[in-house]
């Protein structure tokens, strides 16, 4: 038979074979009759010899191995088959029954290793140390672990259906809009009549006098409604508002509404500024960016030296010697092909040995201390949001790390809780900001107040909106039809962020608000999209008052060029 036809007999066997195998197939006879699927040259060596192993356990090590999870086991079963044909040449009276009990003691030690490694596996994938956790006062509050399959568009619906019940629930809640009829009911009145209504923003323009209007969408029907602009306030909120938000109106209904109020989600007025009873710090920095050229480095090690208490006057290491967490806001690495010619960029070109220069840097905290970080649009996976955790697949030397949690983008975790005291913990969201462009770009209060140097008041906005991504082009993201992934469902007490390599923090409403710094230097593509980094820096919070300091990580005289720069920049706004 030709080559052709060998692998056609084999295929139509149920039976996969490869190609450097083509040419010991014509010289020798293989048994059709086996459980095999792939066969290989081991493969080979294992029918023609008759050796004893077991099928599916092989080859779950080899699929471990052709992914990069872990070769080991892979290897073991090979030693396993060397070892037993020298056994076969050397000792010719040896009972093929005495080989079978050979044979399956190494099979058990083999499947009990697979085990232990697809444990492992697993566990640095999406588990946690329960023990870990508990002594570090974290709990996991949301995750996003689920897994990718094939979207349709009725992953799309469920999806606003579910965020519509969500934020609804909300908006109820004002007594403004207790008296809540569907669209479809206002539509069909035939009298002038004051109404209360909550759907989705379909559409949104200007009339010929200058008034906003709204095309609003419940799941009965859609209404428009005008703001005009002689109720200026309303107007300037009007103004605000962006596609697929879900807000309230009241208004007077005549065949169209005439919006007397508008009503987004928001955060209550009574959320309260939870602070820990006991003294204690936790650290929050963002985009190390590692592979990257201007990866600053030298700054970063003196961060790490910082957090061990090895710089710094004596205050600042009093804190080091009190921090109970480290944050990262994701971009743990440059990543590899995220905008067009940068393999330029990079110092380190495998994406693999970035997580490991990741891992060598960050081993260096103290292992007493979780360094809890979620992926960002650099990291490795896929960029539609929510991100899961980070997987072995690319970066187990990270994962391996004793200390180090790996959540999904967006999380939210609680901690340092203390029962017996009546504290409950704070929780925090993380988040790295795959929309803030979006709304930079789009809302006009943010752009004529800063733009890419307040990402403060975009975290403010999407607070506001309970959402993360309102917009439906606001970023890249998956439909779960089950729940809305970044619904702000249960308000934070701190929202982290990163993406925008600027510096801010605020506070609205008792969420402290906190976009942190990067640590590489500025690129020309950073310039040529008018982004100014303000890099090295690290966040230390105090959760007993809830006071935010910046450590600024930069040498004496690169500040000292920084502060030279914002002085020229008052300058020429000033005229």
């Amino acid at each position: 038979m030709n080559e052709q036809e060998i692998i056609d007999f084999y295929i139509d066997n149920d039976i996969l074979i490869s190609p450097e195998l083509l040419l010991d197939l014509k010289n020798l006879q293989i048994p059709i009759n086996t459980k095999y699927t792939v066969i290989n040259k081991d493969v080979l060596n294992i029918l023609s010899k008759k050796i004893d192993v077991d099928v599916v356990d092989l080859e779950k090590a080899l699929v471990l191995k052709q992914k990069h999870h872990d070769s080991k086991l892979y290897e073991k079963f090979i030693e396993y088959l060397k070892e037993d044909l020298s056994q076969q040449k050397t000792n010719n009276t040896t009972t093929s029954n005495n080989i079978k009990d050979i044979g399956q003691k190494n099979v058990e030690n083999i499947t009990t290793s697979l085990n232990k490694i697809q444990t492992r596996d697993i566990d640095s994938t999406f588990g946690f140390d329960e023990d870990f956790l508990k002594r570090n006062k974290i709990k996991i509050v949301s995750n996003y672990t689920s897994k990718t399959k094939k979207w349709s568009v009725n992953d799309f619906v469920g999806l606003y259906n579910s965020r519509y019940k969500e934020l609804e629930k909300i908006l109820r809640s004002r007594t403004e809009l207790q008296g809540l009829t569907s669209i479809s009911r206002i539509s069909a009145k035939k009298e002038r009549e004051n109404v209360a209504l909550i759907g989705f923003v379909y559409e949104k323009g200007l009339t010929k006098a200058g008034n906003i209007m709204l095309t609003i969408e419940d799941p009965t029907g859609f209404i428009k409604v005008v703001v005009t602009k002689v109720k200026e306030e309303l107007f300037k909120l009007a103004e605000e508002i962006q596609l697929d938000e879900i807000i309230g109106v009241t208004g007077m209904c005549d065949q169209i509404v005439f919006a007397n109020n508008l009503f987004i989600p928001d955060i209550p007025l009574t959320k309260e500024l939870k602070k820990s009873p006991e003294e204690g710090y936790f650290v929050l920095i963002s985009d190390p960016q590692v592979g990257n050229k201007r990866f600053l480095e030298k700054e970063f090690n003196k961060f790490l030296a910082w957090i061990n208490g090895e710089i710094g006057n004596d205050k600042q290491r009093e804190i080091a010697s009190k921090v109970k967490y480290v944050f990262i806001a994701g971009d743990l690495v440059e990543g590899v092909g995220i905008y067009p010619d940068q393999e330029y960029d990079l110092a380190i070109i495998d994406i693999r040995k970035q997580y490991e220069a990741v891992a060598e840097l960050l081993k260096k905290i103290p292992t007493h201390l979780p360094i809890i970080f979620c992926l960002g649009n650099h990291d490795v996976g896929r960029m539609s949001e929510p991100q899961p955790p980070l997987t072995g697949e690319y970066a187990q030397p990270l994962l391996d790390l004793p200390n180090v949690i790996s959540l999904s983008n967006p999380s939210t975790v609680n901690i340092y809780a203390q029962p017996d005291k009546g504290f409950e913990g704070l929780d925090v969201m993380l988040y790295h900001g795959g929309s803030f462009f979006y709304y930079i770009n789009n809302v006009l209060s943010i752009r004529r107040n800063g733009a890419y140097k307040r990402s403060d008041l975009v975290m403010k906005y999407l607070l506001q909106r309970r959402h993360l991504a309102p917009s439906h082009t606001s970023t890249l993201y998956i439909p779960d039809s089950k729940k809305d992934p970044l619904l702000i469902d249960k308000v934070p007490d701190f929202l982290f962020s990163g993406h925008i390599h600027r510096s801010t923090v605020n506070n609205y409403r008792n969420v402290t608000c906190i976009n942190a710094s990067c640590w590489t230097a500025k690129s020309p593509e950073q310039e040529r999209r008018g982004l100014e980094p303000q890099p090295a820096r690290a966040f230390i919070i105090d959760m007993q008052t809830r006071e935010v300091k910046i450590m600024n990580f930069l040498s004496k005289e690169d500040q000292e060029k920084e502060q030279q720069a914002l002085e020229d920049e008052k300058v020429i706004a000033n005229g």
